[in-house]
């Protein structure tokens, strides 16, 4: 019968008005790394042509039937409606929605009328809601895939009615994300799931399963050929390997929440003969390294899973291994072995992160079938062996982070089909070999933290691939090329921390994609004669500690969605009058430049998060036009070491974390306004005027913890630290924020054990010490020295812990830790008149004001 019969037969159906359909989808620009294709398949149904003919569409040849219908990866958003004519199709056999949006659909409970159904793949289509229990009715299921459903709820009930009518099932995939209700769902020893002797595929996240470890019944589904479980806990059952037909099993992304024992680990190698595929990577192993590998695989990975041991050659020479991954086990010792690499098929080999050491040998040069290479992270030293350049067929040489040395040999340019070469955070030296032009398929170039000279290779600039190049920290000097670069798909840029000169050249500011250049503390002069011209794409521009000189270069607000700037450290000035807005800035570092006033430009910036303008000459009151400014975003303000008099303004930032005043001349009472930045992190007013006493209210600051408390007589040693500051601050402030203490730059996500502190010393504070001061737990020290305080030092807590010289100067305090005792001194005693300054060679303290949110 000719396939046009569809018409009559299915008028009824969807396909008499095609448009019906069509017309509840949007076309997307929804694209996934999984489809090879996409395209929008609906767009070719016209109700004048044979529908059998349609993208997607498949029919029976005899009768002219719908059968199949695939629109995976056909960039539909939409939903489905429940009494859509999809489900008239009563002749269906596969239908396959994978790879769209139905985030606004949840799974019709009509789908049980498609009864002929044999195949239903619905993954990555974003459904949600309960998945309905009529779905049980597609007895004749071969496969169900709702892969990467996260939003879809399935209730103990509809599991177990599901595994009992799919008795033909041989592909199961359900990564789900909901649970439905309090009881997630459970795969009892009886379950229906363990009768699915057809079974081949089985494929389980494990977020709605109770309990969360392994079935042992998983051992009776004796078909299986692929198993894949994800997210489970507890022990891996021995039964696991009485699997002899598997052919792929994936054990990963457990988080060390899974646990292997070796009698089990080496019961898998013996057993799963057949097995091609093993992941296992991040299952807690613990184990020695297995000695007899099964010659059937092909993929092997065990990173992260604690295996110890020392590395053979042996394990190299699987004879059908292609991909060996063992990252993350630092505890696995050796050498790189020195094999005829002729013998064998990988195509990838990791071992970064391991303590693998030695040289790297001549022989790697026979490893003519790599792809990849990944020695990161280890104790490899030496030079790279000139041999390196037979291996032509690599595409990832990853070598970061050894103690390479050397230089980089000129015959690398023969690997022409390298996307990523990562040399970065070695002993490299020398000149950078100028041989980039032949390395065209060059996306990644990280030669950063070596102690490369010279000038900047000018032939990178001709890779017209390049997304990411780094070259910071080495000794490069001379001026960047002129010339129009190629780099028109350069996402990031950084040539930080060198000795590079001359003016920076235009093309830094015209990459069409280029989101972020950093090229701060080097020597650049300028930036180049022509005025930057309009960019949509750079958001993060770095210029700090260079010797930029000059007015304030206005052509930066053609950036126009420039989000960080960084120009601190430069000679650069500021016209008071300059009206200028950068409409999206969030981070704008100016300390250590010229600046005599408050940018102006500043009224115009409705998004700060952080602003420096620390150590300028900018004197006088804060205005209030500054202190009023709503900037509800702002977390980081730091005025310090300027020449700012006048009292402390309240401040209307109720987002404030971060707050440095110190070295001005501010003066008068410490405003109770301050206790209202109930978010404060860290506080500085050291070195200055203020009078009055402490404020009550900061002994009972809901974040109050933190910092630093040094001073001559103090050489504790300054340790590493893990989370003093909001992470995000300490990332996003330009070059990480920086102590100095006794003449050394010091920076704060570099210290450790830091003890919690308040500073409020070098002040005229006067009045008692607030008893409130002593609930604060973590108080490690205190430093209130040179003020005017009087009265008792209040006790308890931390406060019994402290010294004489937390007191030092204030001659009217009393009590422990102090000889003097209460009630023996002169009534009519003055209060010592503070002493000037001391130089700024001496030490100051911070009160970090940092707690648990």
């Amino acid at each position: 019968m000719p396939t046009d019969t569809c018409w009559i037969l299915q008028s009824i159906a969807f396909l008499k008005e095609p448009t019906q359909f069509k017309q509840s989808f949007k076309i997307s620009d929804y694209s996934t790394l999984q489809c090879d294709t996409s395209f929008p398949k609906t767009k070719s149904w016209n109700e004048s042509r044979d529908c059998c003919s349609w993208d997607g569409v498949t029919c029976d040849l005899l009768n002219g039937h719908v059968i199949g219908l695939d629109l995976s990866c056909s960039q539909l958003r939409g939903s489905i409606h429940p009494n859509s004519s999809l489900f008239q199709l009563h002749h269906l056999q596969t239908l396959n929605l994978a790879y769209n949006n139905f985030s606004t659909s949840s799974i019709s409970h009509n789908i049980g009328r498609l009864r002929n159904l044999r195949h239903l793949n619905l993954s990555n289509s974003f459904f949600s809601g309960k998945i309905p229990t009529e779905i049980s009715f597609l007895s004749n299921l071969v496969s169900l895939d709702l892969s990467y459903s996260y939003g879809l709820q399935l209730d103990e009930r509809t599991f177990e009615t599901m595994l009992h009518n799919f008795t033909n099932l041989e592909v199961l995939a359900l990564f789900l994300g909901n649970i439905s209700s309090p009881i997630p769902v459970s795969i009892h020893p009886n379950s229906s799931l363990f009768q699915l002797h057809h079974l081949h595929t089985l494929n389980l996240v494990n977020n709605f399963f109770y309990p969360s470890s392994i079935p042992n019944g998983i051992g009776r589904l004796r078909n299986l050929r692929h198993l894949k479980l994800y997210e489970f806990q507890g022990k891996i059952p021995t039964e696991i390997s009485h699997l002899s037909n598997l052919v792929s099993l994936d054990l990963s992304y457990s988080y060390e929440k899974l646990q292997l024992d070796e009698r089990t680990f080496e019961a898998m190698f013996q057993n799963l003969t057949n097995l091609e595929l093993l992941s296992l990577y991040g299952v807690n192993i613990s184990s020695p390294i297995p000695v007899n590998i099964s010659s059937s695989l092909r993929y092997l990975d065990l990173g992260y899973t604690n295996l110890r041991g020392v590395l053979t050659e042996s394990f190299f020479l699987v004879p059908n291994l292609e991909i060996l991954k063992l990252s993350g086990n630092d505890l696995v010792k050796g050498v790189f072995p020195k094999i005829h690499w002729s013998n064998t098929l990988l195509m990838e080999l990791d071992i970064s992160s391991t303590g693998i050491s030695g040289e790297v040998p001549d022989s790697i040069g026979t490893f003519s079938s790599l792809n990849i290479l990944n020695l990161a992270g280890c104790q490899f030293s030496g030079s790279i062996p000139d041999s390196i350049s037979n291996q032509t067929q690599i595409r990832e040489l990853i070598l970061y982070h050894n103690h390479f040395t050397g230089h980089i040999p000129s015959t690398i340019s023969k690997l022409k089909h390298l996307t990523r070469l990562d040399l970065s955070i070695n002993s490299f030296s020398g000149e950078i070999p100028d041989v980039f032009s032949n390395l065209q398929e060059l996306r990644t170039l990280h030669l950063s933290y070596n102690s490369f000279i010279g000038s900047f290779p000018a032939s990178i600039l001709s890779l017209t691939h390049l997304e990411y190049l780094g070259l910071s920290s080495n000794s490069l000097s001379g001026p960047l090329p002129s010339n129009q670069s190629m780099l028109q798909k350069l996402t990031e840029l950084n040539l930080s921390y060198n000795s590079l000169n001359g003016t920076i050249p235009s093309w830094v500011f015209s990459l069409p994609l280029l989101s972020s250049v950093s090229l701060q503390h080097n020597r650049f002069r300028g930036l180049a004669d022509e005025v930057i011209k309009t960019n949509p794409t750079l958001k993060q521009l770095q210029l700090s500690n260079n010797q930029l000189s000059g007015s304030f270069p206005q052509s930066l607000v053609n950036l126009t969605n420039l989000e960080t700037l960084g120009i601190s450290s430069n000679n650069i000035t500021i016209d008071g009058g300059m009206n200028i807005t950068f409409h999206r800035l969030s981070s704008l570092f100016l300390s250590s430049c010229e600046l005599k006033d408050f940018p102006h430009f500043l009224r115009n910036v409705k998004t700060l998060v952080y602003l420096d303008i620390s150590n300028n000459k900018i004197c006088g009151q804060i205005p209030n036009w500054f202190s009023g400014m709503r900037w509800d975003s702002l977390q980081f303000l730091n005025l310090s070491q300027n020449s700012l008099t006048g009292h402390l303004p309240q401040f209307r930032y109720d987002n404030l974390q971060y707050l440095d005043l110190k070295f001005n001349y501010l003066q008068g009472p410490l405003a109770l306004s301050i206790c209202n930045m109930r978010k404060l992190i860290l506080l500085d007013l050291s070195h200055n005027y203020f009078s009055d006493s402490v404020p009550h209210c900061l002994g009972s600051m809901p974040n109050l913890t933190a910092m630093i408390k040094l001073d001559d007589e103090d050489t504790r040693e300054i340790k590493y630290m893990k989370s003093t500051l909001n992470a995000l601050v300490v990332r996003s402030y330009e070059d990480s924020v920086s102590l100095v203490i006794k003449g050394q730059d010091i920076e704060l996500e570099r210290i450790s054990t830091i003890m919690t502190t308040i500073d409020l010393s070098w002040n005229r504070l006067i009045g008692k010490i607030p008893q409130e001061l002593t609930r604060m737990n973590f108080l490690a020290f205190l430093n209130l020295s040179q003020n005017h305080l009087v009265g008792p030092i209040p006790h308890g807590l931390q406060f019994n812990t402290f010294e004489n010289d937390s007191y030092g100067g204030n001659l009217d305090l009393c009590g422990l830790p102090l000889t003097k005792k209460c009630g023996t001194s002169d009534s009519s005693h003055v209060p010592q008149q503070l002493e000037s300054e001391e130089e700024e060679g001496e030490s100051y303290f911070l009160v970090d004001l940092h707690g648990n949110q």
